[in-house]
């Protein structure tokens, strides 16, 4: 019998049935991938574990050679990825507008870019940096339920063809699957991130504020105020009551040094007096931010974060200024943690600033007590020694254990028991006793002394002790008083110290200063013998004054000169120095007192000034009867020839190149000359100090000073016109500039009588 036959499935039919099973088989793997994305995600606690999970899972389904996961930074608008396969084992950030990722960032939009380095969008750098190379790029948005985009998901260079339609869905997929979990690590490491600053900024509170001590507290807020904003500096700036200025000890990236400045200036100021912050993203597009401080010190502001400190009762003290915050601009976050930061340390500071304040009296008092040179005693209510300054020691000859908490009556017997009976009267009448020119025998030795005696009181005006302040008005004493009108009163101590010997003849290197007032016969023929000597003596004051406070010797006055020494008779290395800022201070000085004499109608004084370094004999000079403390040498006359040529030169200051070199600040100098004074052969450089100037006196100086130096280059080459060039370029900066002006008539006489291939450029003076 025929067997039925079996039958045939059309090839279409069978084709459609196979695709059928196949996608039913990818809809399954889908499913099972989707969950093993939910149960994996489901395992991890931190976002640094779901970021590598994600990556690996998604990299390994696509085939693909590598993968990143990037999510956004909103506080600094950049995507940042902390896991990357292969090569980079290290955080990366871009901006969320940069490259591929930026792209489907911005736009929301997927992409599959087969040939990377031909699409615009790619950014080689990284590349260019591992040495990877990327061919494609699948890269998908990373979207919250809400449609909110949060990062981005991207597989580089698959291994086998191209990335299809298909691999960008399941990219999709995996990544929307994987997002709950990711918001959800996100959300977690953000409240870790905040606890643990919660508690740091707690344990930094609890340390800052513990220090009473103003300097080392300014540097602990500062410290860590730049940390805690992750900003490259910043300062503290306390309000000075007594000055109306802002103040810093401390520069966090500066040296340590004392800034003040007013305190309704600048952004500091207007933080201060408005007490409001002041967040500046873009310190120079900002109207109020002043670069001359960055020019001064090189720094470059980029972005500044400004707020008031304000005390428990509401009153701004000063205010906290960060600069630069790492990785963008100061967000209003930044601003709330430095407000709640100085808020809690402004208690310390104002702690602080009084125990500086009281501790800064303490040490003001008890400086001025051990600095007097009177002595100062203090009694307790039982009448015993309770201090004894310094000077008390010194007098008394007695080391602080023979006089401390002896009582009054031991200490002060026998020939000084009459001090006793001052201490007896002042408690009982509680008001002061003084006794001037009084004996005190102290061992072997007689003193003479004003004694006053006082009594000392509490604030509710009871008795607690009394005070004795004793004067050594002593043979030694008397000295000083009488050397003082001559020299600084530091030096006169000096050489009392160092006894007799100190004013006897000896060589020793000075700096002798000549001064000297121009036209003083007009003047004294105007103001007559009553306003002349008036005049000198208010002149005389002001420029003595000025050789005082650098310790110099006034030598003498001659009519209306002044001869004064620096090294002499105690030296210092900067002797030199000291010479040359007085010279400046007294032109200074005089100007200034010019200007009040021109105000009510009187005749302006000018003077001439003459400086020279060089060995000269010092000491007691005259005869029995009259003897005076003085200088001379050959040291002595170039200096006085220095401040007459000042007159030929338009000079104020002349020095000789002796005391140029010896010079160890910078000053604005030019050297002028090179001459030969009358009764000398050996040609001396001479150079001009011009420190005293001002712009309006001598505009645009610096530019005159380098066209002088070089004309003078040129006229010792005996190039005339060269010299003669430069010269005049000096005169069209300053007309009234008398040196440039007689050099351009040197030039026109040695164009016309040239001096020979053996002229060495040397002038001979041939006035004194």
């Amino acid at each position: 019998m025929d067997q039925p036959a079996t039958p045939v499935t059309p090839p279409a039919r069978k084709k459609a049935a196979t695709e059928r099973d196949t996608d039913s088989r990818r809809r399954l793997r889908h499913v099972e991938l989707l969950l093993e994305v939910t149960r994996r995600m489901a395992s991890y606690g931190t976002l640094d574990e779901v970021l590598q999970a994600l990556v690996e899972m998604t990299t390994t389904e696509l085939n693909a050679e590598r993968g990143s996961l990037f999510l956004n930074d909103p506080d600094t608008n950049e995507l940042y990825s902390r896991v990357a396969q292969g090569n980079i084992q290290r955080e990366i950030r871009i901006l969320n507008t940069s490259g591929v990722a930026g792209y489907v960032y911005t736009a929301g939009e997927a992409l599959i870019i087969h040939d990377a380095y031909a699409d615009d969008r790619f950014n080689r750098s990284i590349d260019e940096q591992t040495g990877f190379t990327t061919r494609n790029i699948l890269c998908v948005p990373i979207k919250t339920v809400k449609g909110e985009v949060i990062g981005v998901a991207q597989t580089l260079n698959k291994r086998n063809g191209k990335f299809t339609k298909h691999d960008l869905n399941l990219l999709e997929a995996m990544t929307s699957q994987g997002t709950l979990a990711l918001q959800s690590a996100q959300f977690i490491e953000r409240m870790q991130a905040i606890r643990r600053q919660e508690m740091e900024f707690i344990d930094v509170v609890s340390e800052v504020t513990a220090d009473i001590k103003l300097g080392s507290l300014l540097q602990k807020v500062m410290g860590e105020a730049t940390r805690l904003l992750n900003a490259e500096r910043s300062t503290l700036f306390l309000n000075d009551e007594k000055t109306n200025e802002l103040w810093s000890e401390v520069g966090q990236g500066l040296e340590s040094v004392q800034i003040r400045l007013p305190n309704h200036l600048g952004i500091a100021g207007a933080v201060f007096t408005q007490g409001k912050a002041i967040n500046i993203p873009y310190a120079y597009a900002d109207l109020r931010f002043n670069p001359a401080f960055d020019k001064k010190t090189g720094y470059f502001t980029r972005s500044i974060l400004c707020v008031p400190i304000v005390n428990k009762h509401g009153k701004v003290i000063g205010v906290t200024q960060v600069l630069n915050k790492r990785g963008g601009p100061f967000t209003s976050e930044d601003e709330s943690r430095l407000r709640a930061f100085t808020a809690q340390i402004s208690i310390a500071l104002e702690n602080a600033k009084l125990f500086a304040d009281v501790q800064n009296m303490k040490n003001y008092n008890e400086a001025m007590l051990e600095s007097m040179s009177n002595a100062v005693i203090t009694l307790d209510e039982a009448e015993k020694i309770a201090t004894c300054n310094a000077a008390g020691l010194r007098i008394f000859k007695v080391h602080p254990q023979q006089i401390m908490h002896k009582p009054a009556a031991e200490f002060f017997a026998g020939s000084n028991v009459w001090v006793l009976e001052k201490l007896k009267r002042v408690s009982e009448t509680q008001t002061s006793e003084m006794i001037m020119e009084a004996e005190l025998v102290v061992g072997e030795d007689k003193l003479s002394v004003n004694l006053t005696a006082l009594p000392l009181l509490s604030m509710e005006k009871k008795r607690i002790g009394s005070m004795l302040m004793l004067e050594d008005i002593s043979n030694e004493k008397r000295l000083k008083s009488t050397m003082s009108r001559y020299m600084d009163p530091g030096i006169a101590d000096q050489m009392l110290a160092s006894g007799a010997e100190s004013l006897g003849g000896k060589s020793v290197v000075a700096t002798v200063l000549f001064s000297d007032v121009r036209s003083f016969t007009t003047i004294t023929e105007q103001l007559g013998a009553q306003g002349t000597v008036a005049l000198l003596n208010e002149y005389f004051t002001l420029m003595v004054d000025c050789i005082q406070r650098e310790e110099g010797m006034l030598d003498k006055f001659i009519g209306d000169a002044i001869m004064a020494a620096f090294g002499i008779p105690v030296g210092h290395e900067d002797d030199a120095d000291r010479a040359v800022r007085t010279a400046i201070a007294m032109i200074r000085e005089l100007w200034a007192w010019n200007k009040g004499r021109i105000n009510e109608g009187k005749m302006a004084v000018d003077i001439g000034i003459g400086l020279n370094t060089d060995n000269v004999v010092s000491g007691n000079i005259g005869s029995k009867k009259r003897m005076d403390y003085t200088i001379i040498g050959d040291g002595v006359n170039l200096a006085a020839r220095l401040e007459s040529a000042c007159k030929q030169y338009g000079a104020h200051i002349l020095i000789s190149e002796f005391t140029y070199k010896l010079l160890k600040s910078t000053y604005y100098t030019r050297e002028l000359d090179l001459v030969v004074v009358k009764g000398k052969t050996k040609p001396v450089a001479i150079y001009e100090v011009m420190d005293y100037h001002t712009d309006e006196s001598y505009p645009q100086m610096l530019d005159a000073l380098r066209h002088f130096k070089t004309g003078l280059a040129k006229f010792r080459q005996q190039k005339w016109d060269d010299a003669e060039a430069e010269f005049k370029e000096v005169l069209a900066l300053n007309d009234h500039d008398k040196a440039a002006a007689m050099y351009i008539k040197r030039c026109e006489h040695f164009r016309a009588d040239p001096p020979g291939a053996e002229w060495d450029g040397v002038w001979v003076m041939e006035e004194k």
